[in-house]
């Protein structure tokens, strides 16, 4: 069984920059694809990034590109996400998601079997 263990979420001011990380328990962790998702209140779960088991290959949502950055140590078995240049829109509780290969639908929700329990991230304008 995985369990998947966000931390670093908070409030911030609209334009400044937080770094969420999600610890993983797992032997084969680097075998396992992975990602961040978002949902704010009233709304559906979205695919933030998502990351290759290598981390060669990153995907991102079209509103996050440019701002924010995925990235992994699989030694540490970690998975991070920079945010940066935040607005009150990317407001949300952030969960890490893990699932076997392929990645290629690594923004869908669906596809993933193991979830962490959430940060939540609020921005004020």
């Amino acid at each position: 069984q995985i369990q998947l263990v966000e931390s670093g979420g908070g409030s911030v001011q609209a334009g400044e920059s937080l770094r969420l990380s999600c610890s993983a328990s797992v032997y084969n962790y680097n075998w396992l694809c992975a990602a961040w998702f978002r949902q704010a209140p009233g709304k559906e779960r979205e695919g933030v990034a998502g990351i290759s088991p290598g981390g060669g290959d990153t995907y991102y949502a079209d509103s996050v590109k440019g701002r924010f950055t995925i990235s992994r140590d699989n030694a540490e078995k970690t998975l991070h996400l920079q945010m940066n240049s935040l607005k009150p829109e990317d407001a949300a509780m952030y969960y890490c998601a893990a699932k076997g290969a392929p990645c290629s639908d690594a923004l869908v929700s669906s596809s993933y079997n193991y979830w962490g329990q959430g940060a939540q991230v609020t921005v004020s304008s």
